[in-house]
């Protein structure tokens, strides 16, 4: 009996999807709630499981087609391929054939566990799970796994890569020199993004205030309750925490940054759900810690923690990605010193981390080495005066040079 493969609900106001890449081929078999298919919609990469097991018969939208909420992509066999291999031990005549079922196990390793991730990673590359060996616990295939095998096919797949969304343009130089040029569809997150940002650049009167942050007192508190912060939370002490602790203590100060221009009104929120910009598989993606003045240090830590590990996944929910009232982002981690980081619409405020970098500075007269950290805000106009958004940089400059004013569970 083929069951219908159909786009789910991935979002408010999201009525399409564009087909990621199918992580299973026609005729291949398909356990019940294992990935068959990534859909990228405007906010998120989600995974269509198969809802039973059994074979994929057929495959009507192929990788970078639209597909609208409810339509059929594909149909899926219930019950799985025919027993032709079953089929012969059944031949034996007696008993003894019925131990020979147990040879099945010695199948698990041609088809070892693979983790969401090196799935979708094994589409990507055209691969087989039997291609690659599994390093992970119990022989299980990671990302990792995929991509070192699909470096050492790279040559052959540059030879002849037809199948892939991509196309490649010679370009012949007035000297005669062959060149050629890759053409790759941006995704529809990539899309998204860009709209997004020129819109922002387009509605919003957007400045940026700078300040830099002593990181000396942060690091020494990091190096001294680190352990046993660990220990008891089971995660790193992070220098997010501190600052979206210290985000929504000048935030509460300054509530024109937590708002919003909503036609002719402002908005003020009376709670804090701070997005946290993480690089994925896919380009940026902003998921949101709810009611942030809530949490504790370790809760934040963990959420994080977990944001980041399903956005390289492409594990991410689309409720997770919509409703921040501010936004933290840190391009230090890729090594950036300074930046003036964009606006998420329709907030009102971004807070822009960079690199922490050791500088001479003038402390009480004397010039001293001091880890530094320069701080970029970037405000709307429109509802926020250029005194409050400085202030409000200052506080959090404040704040992170004096964290003992925040308590610190531990």
């Amino acid at each position: 009996m083929a069951i219908e493969l159909k786009v789910p609900e991935v979002g408010e106001s999201i009525t399409e999807v564009e087909i990621g890449g199918w992580l299973k081929k026609s005729g291949e078999p398909v356990r019940k709630d294992e990935p068959v298919v990534t859909l990228e919609s405007e906010k998120a990469t989600v995974e269509l499981v198969a809802p039973e097991s059994g074979t994929l018969s057929q495959v009507l939208k192929p990788k970078g087609a639209v597909a609208k909420v409810g339509e059929v992509i594909g149909y899926l066999e219930k019950g799985g391929p025919p027993p032709a291999a079953t089929g012969a031990p059944e031949k034996g005549k007696s008993q003894p054939a019925a131990p020979r079922p147990e040879a099945k196990p010695e199948a698990a390793p041609a088809q070892p566990r693979v983790m969401p991730a090196a799935q979708t990673a094994l589409a990507e590359h055209h691969l087989q799970a039997t291609d690659v060996r599994g390093t992970g616990p119990g022989g299980r295939i990671l990302k990792e796994d995929v991509l070192r095998e699909a470096e050492s096919h790279a040559p052959a797949e540059a030879a002849g890569a037809g199948a892939a969304p991509k196309a490649l343009v010679a370009q012949t130089t007035p000297g005669g020199v062959d060149r050629e040029e890759e053409v790759v569809p941006m995704s529809r997150l990539r899309r998204t993004v860009a709209e997004r940002l020129v819109s922002a650049q387009h509605s919003a009167a957007l400045l940026t205030t700078f300040n830099e942050a002593d990181m000396d007192q942060v690091m020494t508190l990091r190096k001294e309750y680190g352990e046993s912060f660990q220990q008891k939370y089971q995660v790193k002490l992070g220098f997010m925490s501190f600052f979206v602790k210290a985000t929504i203590e000048a935030l509460k100060q300054f509530p024109a940054l937590n708002a919003q221009v909503r036609d002719n009104n402002i908005v003020y929120h009376n709670y804090y759900d701070i997005g946290v910009a993480v690089g994925s598989g896919k380009g940026l993606v902003v998921p949101v810690l709810r009611h942030a003045e809530r949490m504790s240090f370790a809760e934040v830590e963990v959420g994080i923690a977990d944001f980041a590990r399903r956005a390289r996944e492409n594990k991410l929910k689309v409720e997770e990605l919509q409703g921040g009232t501010f936004t933290i982002s840190n391009g230090g981690v890729y090594g950036s010193l300074l930046s003036t980081p964009i606006v998420n619409p329709p907030q009102s405020g971004v807070l822009g981390l960079h690199a922490i970098q050791e500088r001479p500075v003038a402390r009480a007269g004397a010039v001293v080495i001091r880890p530094m950290m320069y701080l970029a805000l970037t405000y709307d106009h429109r509802l926020v005066d250029g005194r409050e958004a400085v202030s409000c940089l200052n506080r959090i400059k404040g704040i992170i040079e004096n964290p003992t004013r925040m308590l610190l569970e531990i």
